[in-house]
């Protein structure tokens, strides 16, 4: 698979499973080729399913100047700390897959503005507002009963970011969607952009960036969207793409 020979102006990198390791730490070799992007006039943005909580950190310690992209498109922040746009996931669906996880028993975490509620949920829903909800289920069968019935839910949009889990967003918001509003703030197009990530949450801006790179331990079928496979996450994948894309914009140049 040979890597698409295009300038790019934004590299989006999605988290878990793509930027970190196993230890939840970013490598001294993905830290430098991020370095090199900024060196070649190239912003880096974090989209992830974390919330600004646990992703913003991450932002600062690599130096981001940016945009971040968190909860899978419902959020979009600077990386100043300014909240730039917000998607709400109607409480209603909350209701009714807490009320799944009951019958099912399965596993189960939320996303609310101020907190994530993990395996709880307050007592009362309407208090908070909603943005992400996930099921972790082990059993094939159950998991496929629960998205059957979430996927028969037009306001929902349906991903994950696991063979075994189900992340749940309102219809319409995922990753690719913000990534566009970047974009149109910054005066590029997704063209422009090469998206890095492993797993379904990650395939809207794979499938719509100019270059889609999907890791060597993605999905299987993020992989047969992917314009590119790199290395995995722990050979420092995202490193191998962006030392790509950097030389592609130097030929191009």
């Amino acid at each position: 698979m040979t890597f698409p020979d295009k300038p790019i102006k934004l590299i989006a990198l999605d988290m878990d499973g793509t930027l970190l390791g196993n230890n939840m730490d970013v490598s001294k070799e993905n830290t430098e080729a991020i370095q090199r992007a900024h060196d070649h006039s190239i912003d880096v943005v974090l989209s992830t399913g974390r919330m600004m909580l646990t992703a913003g950190k991450y932002a600062e310690e690599l130096g981001l100047k940016s945009y971040l992209i968190t909860v899978n498109g419902s959020e979009i922040w600077h990386s100043r700390g300014e909240l730039v746009e917000r998607q709400l996931l109607d409480v209603k669906f909350v209701e009714l897959m807490r009320d799944l996880t009951d019958e099912h028993g399965t596993h189960f975490w939320a996303a609310s503005v101020d907190q994530v509620w993990n395996a709880e949920l307050p007592e009362n829903l309407h208090d908070h507002e909603w943005m992400k909800f996930g099921f972790d289920v082990k059993e094939d069968e159950v998991r496929e009963k629960i998205k059957s019935l979430l996927t028969a839910e037009k306001e929902l949009e349906i991903t994950n970011s696991s063979l075994t889990n189900l992340e749940i967003n309102a219809a319409g918001i995922n990753k690719a969607y913000a990534l566009k509003k970047v974009c149109k703030r910054l005066g590029i197009t997704m063209n422009e952009v090469m998206a890095v990530g492993d797993s379904l949450n990650d395939l809207a801006m794979i499938k719509e960036a100019g270059i889609g790179v999907a890791m060597g331990n993605a999905q299987d079928y993020v992989k047969k969207q992917a314009d590119y496979v790199t290395s995995t996450n722990l050979e420092h994948g995202v490193a191998e793409a962006i030392e790509l894309a950097i030389k592609a914009g130097q030929q191009e140049g």
